[in-house]
């Protein structure tokens, strides 16, 4: 099997690329889940945020952004202590923020399920990647979703977080054309 270049050999890393990675998600918490990792993710390695992942789950309620939302100094002061997360002032406090956006989003009736799929009409984007070379950082689909998160009120979502947020969640299959889960997320992408 020749996978993506970009998850080597790391069991973790291969696991996320082999599980994860490109599967079209419309689920509210899991979405929430991946717009937290990838705000973290700014300036550090995806690695990095995996090996922390499960602190992360428990440091942030399980990314229940009902719970996460109702969050106050006490937590915040909690949170900046805890050394298994990323223990990034600003990062917290957008999380924080970000969960209070989902909620509104979800009281106007269209979540962030509903705000990232609109982007694509529902319909993942199939890319043919040869290479890593040809993977953007950014597409106009993540400069609107940057955009559009921004209006919502939310922080740490430029166009490169949300294009990677994308390619996480399956909104693009951005797996290379010889990886065995680019066919595998396309089929999951026809799937109901």
């Amino acid at each position: 099997m020749q996978r993506c270049d970009w998850c080597g050999t790391d069991p973790l890393y291969v696991a996320y690329h082999d599980q994860e990675w490109g599967v079209p998600c419309r689920d509210e918490e899991r979405l929430f889940e991946f717009l937290v990792l990838e705000s973290m993710q700014a300036g550090l390695s995806w690695i990095t945020i995996l090996r922390k992942r499960e602190h992360f789950r428990r440091a942030f309620a399980g990314f229940d952004a009902r719970r996460v939302a109702g969050f106050d100094d006490a937590d915040r002061a909690r949170l900046l202590a805890d050394a298994g997360i990323v223990r990034n002032r600003a990062k917290i406090d957008a999380t924080i923020g970000n969960a209070r956006a989902v909620l509104t989003l979800r009281e106007r009736g269209d979540g962030l399920s509903g705000l990232l799929w609109s982007l694509v009409d529902g319909v993942p984007i199939q890319n043919q990647h040869p290479g890593m070379h040809s993977v953007p950082a950014t597409t106009p689909h993540s400069e609107e979703l940057s955009r559009r998160l921004r209006a919502a009120g939310m922080r740490f979502v430029g166009p490169t977080i949300c294009y990677a947020l994308m390619q996480a969640v399956g909104v693009v299959n951005d797996h290379l054309v010889h990886c065995p889960r680019h066919a595998a997320c396309a089929a999951m992408a026809e799937s109901p």
